[in-house]
């Protein structure tokens, strides 16, 4: 291994590790560097052994052992740590060379980075990779974005390592400039979270109302796994209900009901706020994270507030069927507000994003890879302008479907004291979506009232305001005007 490495990496962490390994696995040579000389020769001296891997704990000697343009990957903490090895790389560096952030960082800081970067005379790369330690290893979901100049030189090595779907489509295409990549990555987490809590919901109901074992969830599981919702997710909840601690009962019933984040939820629902998105179903997602980490005060309330015995009495199987509509209901909205966001986004950042190269993007490698994103592709394909994944033929047929469905499993957990956060807000954002007139009226009649904020009239055209002296002690200036 004299020749010169066609890309080299720094973080030889779960994710950098593996990576590493794929890359080299396609047949390319990496250099693969960690800030540890004793870590870097542990992964030579093992997984790496006999692999075209070349291993160094020095950044000039990582640089100088690439070919060019130098492509240098990092995979390591988000936030000032990549500042800091961007830093330490700029002066190692010729002009077109290559950086590349693989990590989870957040998309405004790729845009500021990138900029920088760029300012320099080097390129920069914001890639989201997702699919974990197995999808680092195997063939990740990879969403890169930044310098369009540096696409070209990472894409036959991105592309080579992508994880690859059944028609043969790679899950890895350029997304758009600057921060684009990472900011898809964003949504696709956010919509993890939204799908992983609607599936904890159900879970949840099955447990707490149909009173059915960790076994006999686990068959359930398995057997929607071979429907709409076969999906990564869905798959794994069957390993896992199924899955026996050392003494053989579910190792399930003895792990700790307190969920922990990496932030890349809260990053999502904060980002709906400034596009003013309704991303209700993700954003409770991130609550219920929240309020589960309140684990010694909901003991204390489970104490205070007594719950009534819970007792199903309708057919049992009936009711998993129905659940199992809800949660494919639920999920539809979730992709419907995900993808919103980006369109709203798209359109302040000035990206011009594929909705359906997205979908197609995310169908393998992620954790968020199923086969309900075939019918995303779809859609988009038949309508690239589609306004909402709601509008769509098919998936406004599958929620006419399943509405009622949804209705009775959500009354159900109501009335019986189980909380259904991500579904119920999937519901309301569905009859909210749908309703031709909301009680907006009335909000926008007090906001003029006490703050002369004024209000448009349905008997006038949009964009004309009006203020009314309510009380008759005011007068007739008003505030400025409200943003929709």
């Amino acid at each position: 291994m004299n020749q010169l490495s066609d890309i080299g990496l720094t973080g030889l962490a779960v994710m950098g590790e593996n990576l590493v390994l794929n890359m080299a696995s396609k047949g390319f040579q990496v250099t693969a560097h960690a800030r540890q000389q004793s870590r870097v020769d542990e992964f030579l001296n093992g997984r790496a052994k006999h692999l075209p891997i070349i291993g160094t704990s020095d950044l000039k000697t990582l640089v100088q052992s690439l070919k060019k343009p130098r492509k240098i990957m990092m995979m390591i903490k988000a936030g000032d740590p990549v500042d800091q090895v961007i830093e330490q790389l700029l002066p190692l560096l010729e002009p077109g060379d290559i950086i590349i952030d693989g990590g989870n960082s957040h998309f405004p800081d790729t845009i500021r980075r990138t900029k920088y970067v760029e300012s320099k005379g080097f390129l920069y790369i914001g890639t989201g990779v997702s699919g974990g330690e197995e999808g680092a290893l195997l063939g990740p979901s990879i969403m890169p974005g930044g310098s369009p100049s540096a696409w070209p030189h990472v894409k036959p090595i991105f592309q080579g390592i992508a994880a690859k779907v059944e028609d043969c489509s790679i899950c890895c295409d350029w997304v758009g400039e600057d921060g684009a990549g990472h900011f898809v990555k964003m949504v696709h987490n956010g919509i993890e979270y939204g799908d992983i809590q609607l599936i904890t919901e159900a879970y949840h109901v099955m447990r707490e109302i149909l009173k059915l074992s960790a076994d006999e969830m686990a068959e359930v599981f398995i057997a929607w796994n071979k429907t709409e919702l076969d999906s990564y997710l869905i798959e794994i909840t069957g390993d896992i209900l199924s899955f026996k601690d050392e003494d053989g009962h579910p190792l399930i019933d003895k792990i700790l009901d307190t969920a922990g984040q990496k932030g890349t939820g809260k990053w999502t629902a904060v980002q709906s706020l400034e596009d003013s998105v309704p991303l209700t179903l993700i954003t409770e997602a991130v609550y219920a994270r929240f309020i589960s980490s309140l684990k010694d005060e909901r003991i204390t309330a489970s104490q205070v507030f007594t719950s009534k015995p819970i007792k199903f009495e309708g057919n049992k199987q009936a009711f998993i069927e129905k659940i199992r509509k809800a949660l494919y209901a639920a999920k539809i909205v979730s992709y419907a507000q995900g993808y919103a966001l980006m369109r709203a986004s798209a359109k302040t950042n000035h990206w011009n994003l594929n909705y359906g190269g997205i979908a197609l993007m995310w169908r393998g490698g992620c954790i968020i890879r199923s086969a309900f994103l075939g019918k995303i592709k779809e859609a988009f394909d038949l309508n690239p302008d589609l306004l909402n994944l709601l509008l769509d033929p098919y998936f406004k047929q599958a929620i006419e479907n399943m509405t009622d469905a949804w209705r009775e499993v959500i009354s159900t957990a109501v009335l019986n004291g189980i909380p259904t956060p991500a579904m119920s807000a999937a519901l309301n954002y569905f009859d909210s979506y749908r309703t031709k007139n909301l009680p907006a009226n009335l909000l926008q009649a007090q906001r003029d009232y006490f703050g002369a904020h004024t209000y448009e009239r349905i008997d006038q055209p949009r964009g004309v305001f009006f203020h009314t002296n309510w009380t008759g002690r005011g007068g007739k200036t008003s505030s400025t005007t409200y943003n929709v």
